[in-house]
């Protein structure tokens, strides 16, 4: 363990020049004290390491100790750190190896990548999570959302919101999130950090004015506004009648509606309660057919019976084929 935080102290020196004895405790979450004990051993083993004492001082390398690794384009640096959430790390026990392994990969970056790549891990996120519902296209909007992102410059939005209604923005750019393959778009509206999906966005124009950046890191802006969807109201609660055969893949993707586990209805049929924050969000129940009856409330079950006759009426067998 002494020898990765060694080589972890070591090219984190190299990455960033002169860090206080402080900085590196935090950084490596040790005391000080085991920072000064790391110096000694790394200047026992050759290694040009020195220190410097007064307001202004610190540790620091010899100017001349690089290494660099030859081969990387600047496109497959900056590949390189487009970073799943800490999140999902966390999750798998991996967020400090992957912590030491970028610090380890930046240090040994070519000078001219690394401001590059160091950009890209600050700007854009990827949270393999998702969101009930398909995968959306990469959307038109990308390409200019993503240059006012790393320009630092200040975006106009038409933008279609979640009830479908039409508005525009002026907003600061904070950052782009790849959530399951849909892209958002992380920026503040009027002193208010928001989320905008961008295959709601109808057109996207860079301003000539820069963007107000927030002092916040995007995984904290992210983690913010994803709890404001994850844990929003669900007023409506529907139960539903499901058929055994298909219950466990019903219950995977209703996981998140759940409101209790499932219950004995009769011999094929469990009873599952579900709560959804309107009508219009409950209507992914019709996808299982007549696999599950929803039993209440009456106003979903309305609902449903008219997309289903919608349907009907379009597969009609004497409705006449559509013209050429």
């Amino acid at each position: 363990m002494r020898a990765d935080r060694l080589l972890s102290m070591m090219l984190l020196l190299q990455s960033h020049g002169k860090l206080s004895a402080r900085t590196l405790s935090k950084r490596l979450e040790v005391s000080t004290r085991t920072v000064m004990r790391d110096v000694a051993a790394l200047s026992a083993t050759g290694v040009p390491v020195y220190t410097e004492r007064g307001p202004n001082g610190g540790i620091a390398l010899l100017p001349d100790f690089r290494t660099d690794v030859t081969g990387l384009t600047a496109e497959e640096s900056k590949a390189l750190f487009v970073l799943l959430t800490d999140r999902a790390h966390a999750d798998l026990g991996l967020a400090p190896a992957l912590r030491s392994a970028l610090r380890k990969v930046m240090a040994a970056l070519p000078e001219n990548h690394r401001g590059q790549a160091e950009a890209t891990s600050r700007l854009v996120l990827v949270d393999p999570a998702r969101w009930r519902g398909r995968r959306a296209p990469a959307p038109d909007a990308l390409a200019p959302v993503q240059e006012a992102v790393f320009t630092g410059r200040r975006l106009h939005l038409r933008y279609r919101d979640g009830k479908g209604a039409l508005t525009t923005r002026t907003t600061d750019p904070h950052g782009l999130v790849n959530k399951a393959g849909t892209w958002y778009l992380v920026a503040s509206h009027r002193g208010a950090h928001r989320l905008f999906r961008l295959d709601r966005v109808l057109s996207a124009t860079v301003l000539d004015q820069q963007a107000q950046r927030s002092p916040h890191e995007l995984a904290d802006l992210w983690d913010q506004l994803r709890k404001r969807v994850d844990e929003a109201p669900a007023p409506l609660l529907a139960t539903a009648a499901v058929r055994r055969t298909i219950l466990p893949r019903f219950l995977v993707f209703h996981a998140p509606d759940l409101d209790g586990d499932p219950e004995d209805l009769d011999e094929d049929r469990a009873l599952v309660r579900l709560r959804f924050r309107a009508v219009p969000m409950a209507t992914t129940l019709l996808s299982f057919g007549a696999d599950v009856e929803v039993l209440d409330p009456p106003e979903l079950r309305t609902e449903l019976a008219a997309r289903a006759a919608a349907v009907t009426e379009l597969y009609r067998t004497d409705r006449p084929p559509p013209a050429s």
